[in-house]
């Protein structure tokens, strides 16, 4: 199954066994058809999809560029990085190859459409092709405007003391086996947060990392229910 948001620029889709497949697999699975129509192509993805991403992106020769969320960040990444293919995990998707390079939700079900015909497997036997982690799916925490922003900036330093990260939007920090991304939303005053590990052990003590961490923020309100997914 297919669905599209109400102005159609953003895309979702229901494999045959009744999964939901989120963007940043739907992603992977159209990226491998883009390197294959152009060899060593970057893409382009926010910093809430999952490391399968940029792995598959890889394994099929191509170059994976993380950067901010948000559907205008990514549209004008992608034509300064000349990219045939960007998206995230909202489900914005642009195809500049063959296409005209925005987020044309009709559109990017028709090229997974074709995906699909072209193939002898079935939608759920090609997601599977994707490897999978254990995720959550995006976490909203509630805090305040004023403080958002300078939080998040505290946990950039904190961690990046004790781990690598990725500073491109927010924190993302990497732990080897998985990692944890907080962010403060550009609209809200919220912090968004997202984690992955590659078993369910792990993803709930990379968690219990986070979580400890911020009980130390007065703003910032949430229960353990927050990070039940």
């Amino acid at each position: 199954g297919i669905g599209y948001d109400g102005d159609s620029d953003r895309v979702g889709a229901i494999d045959d066994r009744g999964r939901i497949i989120y963007a940043d697999r739907l992603l992977a699975i159209l990226s491998r058809d883009v390197l294959a129509r152009n060899p060593g192509a970057k893409i382009v993805f926010d910093v809430k999809c999952s490391q399968t991403l940029p792995e598959e992106i890889e394994r099929h020769g191509g170059k994976p560029i993380m950067w901010k969320t948000g559907h205008s960040l990514l549209k004008a990444k992608m034509k300064e990085e000349q990219a045939p293919l960007a998206g995230e995990m909202s489900g914005h998707i642009f195809f500049a190859d063959d296409y005209f390079g925005f987020d044309d939700a009709i559109y990017a079900s028709g090229r997974l459409l074709q995906i699909i015909a072209s193939s002898d497997k079935k939608f759920s036997e090609i997601a599977d092709e994707i490897p999978y982690y254990e995720s959550t799916p995006e976490i909203r925490i509630e805090t305040t405007d004023e403080d958002k922003f300078n939080i998040v900036r505290d946990l950039a330093r904190y961690f990046k003391e004790r781990y690598q990260t990725i500073e491109i939007d927010g924190t993302r920090v990497l732990f080897g086996d998985g990692w944890g991304l907080v962010r403060a939303s550009n609209t809200q005053p919220v912090l968004v947060l997202r984690f992955e590990a590659k078993t369910k052990e792990r993803l709930r003590e990379i968690i219990a990392i986070f979580k400890n961490k911020l009980k130390e923020y007065p703003s910032v309100r949430f229960s353990d229910e927050d990070f039940l997914g």
